[in-house]
């Protein structure tokens, strides 16, 4: 991306954001002050060891839990105690790690639950648009049961893209998938935030993925932001190699 329109975005307002986030489950403090915000067009990475907290922020993000305090907003308008199903309606996207699909419809069923879930109803028009974003070739009468992993996401993100939102929330999109299967998901992912301008913040523990797709990261560790810029600087940040290069069994984990 060109000097010019790095500049461009950065002094575009955020299209999705939220400031000082704290949550408490269970008597325990999981999220403490967490602030973030992605522009149109713009990839941000979570990464963090297991436990730092990032599925949780995205139950916060997404509208399935409340915070105690702090706000999430939406085109600058406060959705924070808007539930997840308006925050779906509005075009807040979100993807899960496990790809669950109703494994008792078919294909073509699933797509026509996903036209029909909520108004504006959809055309079969839109879920052909849908699938072709995502490149996805299977028969509308093939039992969703019977797809492999990565069809099963494919479906998904066409029943989610068909409607054209505006930003993803993709919780760990390549987990279970091979190479080549990484490499789709990495062409997609581009494909909608460099061509599409969708917003896309993603929780990925893969670095060689964020490596390509990724415009900034941040790094979550015991709930908390210990880091954020690119990927590069924060590679060089000890606190990043301490919390998450140098954990139990010095690993790297989502």
């Amino acid at each position: 991306m060109s000097a010019s329109a790095d500049a461009a975005r950065s002094s575009e307002a955020p299209l999705f954001a939220c400031e000082d986030i704290r949550l408490d489950l269970g008597g325990r403090s999981i999220l403490h002050g967490i602030s973030l915000s992605v522009r149109p067009g713009e990839v941000l990475g979570v990464i963090g060891p297991n436990g730092a907290g990032k599925t949780s922020l995205f139950e916060v993000l997404s509208g399935r839990l409340r915070p105690k305090s702090g706000r999430v907003t939406f085109r600058g308008e406060d959705i924070t105690r808007l539930p997840l199903h308006a925050r779906a309606r509005l075009g807040v996207g979100r993807t899960y790690q496990t790809p669950v699909v109703p494994d008792e419809l078919t294909v073509g069923q699933t797509f026509k639950a996903a036209r029909q879930a909520y108004r504006p109803y959809l055309t079969r028009f839109d879920a052909e648009y849908g699938a072709e974003l995502v490149h996805l070739h299977v028969d509308p009468d093939e039992p969703t049961a019977r797809l492999e992993a990565m069809n099963r996401r494919k479906l998904l993100l066409a029943c989610l893209l068909m409607r054209r939102p505006p930003i993803l929330l993709m919780d760990e999109p390549a987990a279970g998938l091979i190479n080549s299967e990484v490499d789709e998901i990495d062409h997609l992912i581009r494909m909608l935030s460099k061509e599409m301008n969708v917003a896309i913040v993603i929780v990925e523990h893969r670095i060689e993925l964020l490596e390509t797709i990724a415009d900034r990261v941040m790094v979550m560790d015991a709930g908390s932001v210990i880091a954020s810029g690119s990927l590069a600087e924060i590679l060089e940040d000890p606190k990043v190699h301490a919390a998450y290069f140098e954990g139990p069994g010095d690993g790297a984990h989502a």
